[in-house]
């Protein structure tokens, strides 16, 4: 079988992306072209996004964006075998966006259109550096918007939701903490910084839903948050100062030992053994270290994509909709509409 071309298109939230990958004939895929703009100066001073301002960013956006990745990849859209597009979860006009796009694309140049799950794209980016996965493994995704554990026995066909987070995602909980540690937005990058020059143990935060009757893999991190506005406000009111390193070291340690310590059990009961973290919140160091220790321990392989490509960009999308293509499932029909709340298991929507 020849190699064919898929563009692939994000717009899920605030990030417009466009990827370029070649599927070859032998199934692996190769990246040729990532490329990204990001409305995130645009939602700093509200701290967080604005669905309204992301629509509009990424109209502005789209077309510059897709022509970036074609000269990037040294191609042109006569080569193009296939457009895959974000079809959902995500913000209702964002995804509009990428899907009306992707629509147009497609029906010009006569090739199929593949709505695809933004979270399956988390999970079929790894094999853009890692290679091919395994017939069974776990993933979890730990992002701004959404913290899951999902058991996937086929990139194109078949992902299972084990557990999620009840209320805050992670990356949220980085967000609200920063706010009130007036760190700058997004939380991420600041408290991971700040944390590196703390003492982890310094404060005992609490490890939410680890309790033996609570929910096996599941996850909460608004107590978390909770407990360090509060604590902050306790030091505030005595007259002390805070020890912003201390905090988010602590408040850091508290999220990665939860989250490492559930994906490690979840992979034993399910008898899996390579662990994929992607999503924004997989570039945080302290997660991946502890992440690779407690790996190690467990005998389980870890697989994390590069910070790049962790993030919400269009060569994950791409991913996905050329092993989709490889997997000879039906294309989505023109008439494709976006899913804001498109549930993990359906990774291609016809």
């Amino acid at each position: 079988m020849t190699d064919r071309i898929v563009l692939g298109i994000e717009s899920s939230c605030d990030e417009t992306g466009a990827g370029l990958v070649r599927l070859r004939g032998d199934g692996t895929v190769e990246l040729l072209a990532d490329a990204v703009a990001s409305s995130v100066d645009q939602h700093a001073r509200f701290g967080g996004v604005v669905p309204e301002i992301a629509s509009r960013a990424h109209l502005e956006a789209m077309a510059p964006t897709v022509r970036r990745a074609f000269a990037d990849a040294g191609l042109a859209l006569s080569d193009v075998d296939a457009v895959a597009v974000t079809a959902g979860p995500g913000l209702a006009g964002a995804l509009m966006v990428g899907v009306a796009a992707a629509k147009a694309y497609a029906s010009a140049l006569g090739v199929p259109l593949y709505g695809v799950n933004h979270l399956g794209g988390h999970v079929a980016v790894d094999t853009l550096e890692h290679g091919p996965l395994p017939q069974r493994c776990l993933a979890m995704l730990v992002s701004g918007g959404h913290t899951q554990l999902l058991l996937v026995e086929g990139i194109a066909d078949k992902i299972t939701q084990i557990g999620s987070t009840i209320d805050d995602a992670a990356g949220e909980a980085y967000d609200k903490v920063a706010r009130v540690l007036d760190l700058p937005y997004p939380g991420g990058p600041p408290i991971d910084k700040q944390a590196k020059q703390g003492d982890p143990h310094a404060i005992s935060f609490p490890r939410g839903l680890t309790g033996p009757r609570d929910a096996k893999f599941d996850f909460s991190f608004s107590g978390l948050k909770t407990a360090v506005a509060r604590w902050v406000e306790q030091e505030q009111r005595a007259g002390r100062e805070i020890p912003v390193a201390d905090v988010c070291a602590s408040f850091q340690e508290a999220v990665a030992d939860v989250l490492t310590a559930k994906a490690v059990r979840a992979a034993r009961e399910y008898d899996v053994d390579t662990l994929v973290i992607s999503g924004g919140v997989a570039a945080n160091s302290r997660l991946s270290a502890l992440a690779a220790e407690r790996c190690a321990e467990a005998g389980i392989a870890l697989r994390v994509p590069r910070p790049r490509l962790c993030t919400d960009n269009g060569a994950m999308i791409a991913a996905l909709g050329a092993h989709v293509l490889a997997s000879g499932a039906a294309p989505s029909p023109l008439d494709l509409a976006a899913n804001p709340g498109l549930p993990v298991d359906t990774i291609v929507v016809h």
